[in-house]
């Protein structure tokens, strides 16, 4: 149901993009390439050609589409795209929705989060949003506390209680397709 409804949101954004014959529409790799390529199938008939480029930085979509090289992109959430235009000077719309990937925690070798050991590393990405969602998911599980007021973006400064000792290393997001992970062993995953 959901990939029934993304690819509707995006056929309507493609509609509305342009009246073109082709586009050139900015993915990362993984689920948003996928969905992308089947959006394209579908827009195929209908006599729109969707040329589907994939990305593996998660700032030159954005810069692209900016300058000009592609006419759409489907790769992020509200809040990344909120930050990216603040930080970098994009003038960018929302046209559409796209999928936003669950975050989550997955280990080679820790089966238990109780078992994590005091002090382990914790990978998490370096990006304010995807950092954020990273810490926001260890506060709801208890591993550490947040400052009041920081809404969706806390950084590892606002941690306030941390029992485990946890170390948090700040990775670019491309470098694991795991949103961040216990660096010794466990890891969670998430998507832009």
């Amino acid at each position: 149901m959901l990939r029934v409804a993304t690819l509707s949101s995006v056929l309507a954004l493609m509609a509305s993009v342009a009246m073109a014959e082709e586009i050139k529409v900015g993915v990362s790799p993984g689920e948003h390439a996928e969905i992308m390529e089947d959006v394209a199938k579908v827009a195929a008939p209908m006599g729109l050609d969707i040329d589907v480029v994939e990305f593996s930085d998660y700032v030159i979509p954005n810069t692209a589409l900016a300058d000009g090289d592609i006419e759409a992109n489907s790769f992020q959430h509200v809040p990344y795209l909120d930050n990216q235009m603040k930080d970098r000077g994009f003038e960018l719309v929302v046209v559409g929705n796209t999928i936003t990937t669950p975050m989550g925690i997955y280990s080679d070798k820790i089966e238990d989060l109780a078992t994590l050991e005091d002090g382990a590393k914790v990978a998490i990405p370096n990006d304010p949003t995807n950092g954020g969602r990273a810490l926001l998911l260890l506060q709801d599980l208890g591993l550490v506390t947040l400052a009041e007021g920081t809404g969706l973006v806390p950084s590892p400064l606002d941690v306030q209680d941390n029992p485990k000792g946890l170390k948090f290393l700040e990775l670019d997001a491309a470098l694991h397709r795991a949103a961040f992970f216990i660096y010794d062993e466990t890891y969670p995953r998430r998507a832009f």
